[in-house]
Parts: structure tokens; C-alpha cells; sequence
């Protein structure tokens, strides 16, 4: 590790947490150059959610670069692109009653966010967004003007204004509904709250600590924002492409975002792709208006039909997900309770995070976790939580022995700090 430390730059992350260097991949297991097998709950930070180097989307991959087909097109037209969208349109669109333009962003979440931002205020003339706190919808300066990270604000050097933070669900503790202070303020013409042109939301918070958002809240939200003239987005970068279980995170809710923000998981491989997904009567773009140069990844977009081919036909992946995340989170909670449920567990789906109340205790916990193979890693306002994203196509044999590590080099930790 001594060449990357000498050669890259300090911001780089994962590799200070993983110090290994990782040669070869397939499924939920990772190789090192050494010769050790890691079991994988990180997934790319939700980016890998069918696993590393799944072959059957492989195989479409390959095929499409032996015929020679287009793979860098800029916006154009290409058959790699329709089938993508004829794809996704009947596949998981029309079976959910919705209908949405496509609008391919820049490769990364942070990207499509700031699409989504621009447009907001394009549509309504007006420039405040309502984001929440622990909110997080990446680096660049837009999208970090809305993430409520104070680490990750600071490090932009400039003022970051035109968004207003409102708390999340049960930020201020359950007997507070968080919803109806929204609504109030916003539709109080003395409040000191400009009219916003988006609510931004998460229906589950993954940097911020594995928050989950009540129905009855994401609905009082929506329409908050249908009140108001707001548009209301919906980040599904990380928890959508079926992380809670559905394919996209707000479905249990019933909701009908305005715009739905699509990346990580989108190209199934790992693939650069994001894409906004916005009603008709808002998109109201001029050509060109909002370009560059890497949108609609062919090769990504190959995959991702692919994904939605091979896993979204039908209803039998979405339900062994909400199965395996139930699986999940029993063997957390009892692990929990074996030490006197002095941890909180929540989540949903496969997206499950592991309070341990104090940084110390998680960063021991996962340190120790990788040492023994386990590649895991933190979240939350102060990297308190323990996040759990395996790979939603996971075998149970290796979800088990994962938690095995896990529970392990929590006792470890625990022996060594001394019990919360």
C-alpha cells in the first residue's frame, strides 16, 4: 500500500479502511493480491447490488462489445439506448402506474442531483430547496448545499446557500411529527421560509445513519409539496434498484415523485449511469439547456437492461430480498439483545444499519471485521452506525458467515472498550 499512499491523493477513503489491494471479484467475495478471500457487505457502497462480475449481465456486456456496436454516443440515438428505455418503461414503469421521461445525466448521483436541483428551479422560478437533516446527496456544490454533513460542508470552502434544512422523521423523537412542521412552516406566509422550488427527500437515509421515514410522513411530504407548488424529489441513488426490497424505496408509500434521482445500482455492474426520471408536464428543458459529455453510458445501459431482464420480471427477487433483510435483521436484533439491547437496529429491506452510539465502537468493530474478512463499513452523523449492504443476489451460506464475522469482532471490540 505504500506505492498509493506515495502516489494518490489524501482524499482517497476506502483504502484507508481496507488497507489490502483488492486483484479479483465474483459475487459477495473479493480476492486480495495476498491471497485472501473478504466477504463483501459494502456492495460498492450500493453501487453493486447483483454482485461483483455477475455473469449473465456480463455476458450481455461482452457480446455488445464484440459486434462493435456504439459504446460512447453523447446524447444520440442508439439501440442500446431504447431498448433500455422501452425496457425499463414496461418492466417497471407501467407495472407500477408510472410514467416518467428519461433524462440522462452525468455518470454520477451528484450529478443527477444537481439536474434535479436546476430543473426545480427552472419549473417554478424560484430557488430554495427543503432538504433534511442528515440528509447526504453528494459532493459537488450543489448537491452538498443540500447534504446536512457539517464534515463534508466545510470541506467545499464556499457559502453554501438556497436550501433550508427541515428535520426528518423522528428527528425531533416519535411524539413530533416532523411532516406537520413542514407543512405549517411552509404554508405560513410569516415564517421566514422562502417558497421552495423542491423538497428533497430519502425515504431511507443511508449516509446519514439508516434513518427510515414513515409512510404516513413520505405521504404528508408529497403533498406538502403538491400545496406549495414545490416539486418533490425523490434520491433514490442508493436505496433504489430494489435495496429496500421494491425496486424503487418509496413504493411501500404509494408516492408519485415529481422527479426520481437514479444512479449507483442503475447499470447493474458497476458501470457509470444515472438517470432522472421526470413527469412530462416538468420537463420543460430547452436543447441543450443542461448537457455533458457522458450521459447514457451505452455499455451501462446494456447492463442495466440486463439487470431488469434477469431480475425484475416477475415478483420472485423483490420478495428473497425482503426475505434475506428479514434474515438479517433477527440476527441483528439478537446479537443486540444478547448485550442487553444496549444497540438500535433499523432499516429496511437489505439497507440495515447497527447503532453502536459510539464511533469508537463501530470503528473497532469493523477494523477488526476485515482483519477476519469481513469487509463492512460506517455511516451516520459521526460514523456511529454499523451499515449492512450486502448484495441483494447473496447466497445465505456467505450472508451467514458475514454476520459471524460481524458478531465476532463486536465481542472482541466489546471486551476490549468494555460494555456500553
Amino acid at each position: 500500500m505504500q506505492a498509493f499512499e506515495a502516489l494518490e491523493s489524501n482524499v482517497r477513503l476506502y483504502s484507508r479502511s481496507f488497507p489490502s489491494v483488492f486483484s479479483r471479484a465474483r459475487g459477495s467475495i473479493m480476492l486480495t493480491e495476498d491471497g485472501r478471500k473478504v466477504i463483501d457487505f459494502l456492495s460498492g457502497a450500493g453501487a453493486l447490488n447483483y454482485g461483483h462480475n455477475n455473469h449473465e449481465i456480463k455476458a450481455a456486456l461482452t457480446e455488445y462489445l464484440a459486434s462493435d456496436a456504439v459504446v460512447h454516443a453523447l446524447d444520440m440515438a442508439t439501440p442500446a439506448k431504447l431498448e433500455f428505455m422501452e425496457t425499463f418503461s414496461s418492466v417497471i414503469l407501467r407495472e407500477r402506474g408510472l410514467k416518467y421521461r428519461f433524462q440522462f445525466t452525468g455518470p454520477t448521483g451528484a450529478n443527477a442531483i444537481e439536474a434535479a436541483l436546476k430543473l426545480s428551479r427552472k419549473v417554478t422560478g424560484r430557488q430554495n430547496i427543503i432538504s433534511f437533516t442528515h440528509g447526504y446527496h453528494g459532493l459537488s456544490l450543489g448537491a452538498v448545499a443540500a447534504t446536512g454533513n457539517r464534515f463534508h460542508r466545510e470541506a467545499s470552502g464556499v457559502s453554501l446557500s438556497s436550501v433550508t434544512f427541515m428535520p426528518y422523521d423522528g428527528y425531533l423523537g416519535p411524539a413530533l411529527d416532523t411532516a406537520d412542521y413542514l407543512r405549517k412552516v411552509l404554508l405560513d406566509k410569516s415564517s421566514g421560509i422562502d417558497s421552495p422550488a423542491a423538497i428533497l427527500v430519502e425515504s431511507v437515509q443511508g449516509q446519514g445513519g439508516i434513518n427510515v421515514a414513515r409512510k404516513e410522513w413520505l405521504q404528508s411530504v408529497q403533498s406538502t409539496a403538491q400545496n406549495t407548488g414545490a416539486l418533490f424529489i425523490v434520491d433514490d441513488v442508493q436505496m433504489g434498484c430494489g435495496r429496500t426490497g421494491d425496486f424503487f424505496s418509496f413504493e411501500f408509500a404509494g408516492l408519485s415523485p415529481d422527479i426520481v434521482v437514479l444512479s449507483k445500482s442503475l447499470s447493474g455492474y458497476g458501470l457509470p449511469l444515472s438517470v432522472l426520471l421526470i413527469k412530462e408536464e416538468v420537463d420543460v428543458w430547452q436543447p441543450g439547456e443542461h448537457t455533458g459529455t457522458f450521459r447514457g453510458n451505452n455499455l451501462a445501459l446494456v447492463s442495466a437492461t440486463a439487470a431488469i431482464n434477469i431480475y425484475w420480471r416477475d415478483q420472485a427477487f423483490s420478495q428473497g430480498i425482503q426475505h434475506l433483510g428479514e434474515l438479517v435483521r433477527h440476527r441483528l436484533e439478537a446479537i443486540s439483545l444478547k448485550h442487553g439491547n444496549s444497540f438500535a437496529v433499523r432499516g429496511r429491506g437489505m439497507a440495515l444499519g447497527f447503532d453502536c452510539q459510539m464511533a469508537e465502537v463501530a470503528e473497532a468493530t469493523t477494523r477488526t471485521a476485515f482483519e477476519k474478512g469481513l469487509i463492512i463499513e460506517r455511516c451516520g452523523p459521526v460514523d456511529q452506525v454499523i451499515k449492512f449492504l450486502p448484495a441483494l443476489s447473496i447466497d445465505s451460506e456467505t450472508l451467514s458467515q458475514g454476520l459471524d464475522i460481524f458478531e465476532e469482532s463486536l465481542v472482541e471490540t466489546l471486551k476490549q472498550t468494555g460494555p456500553l
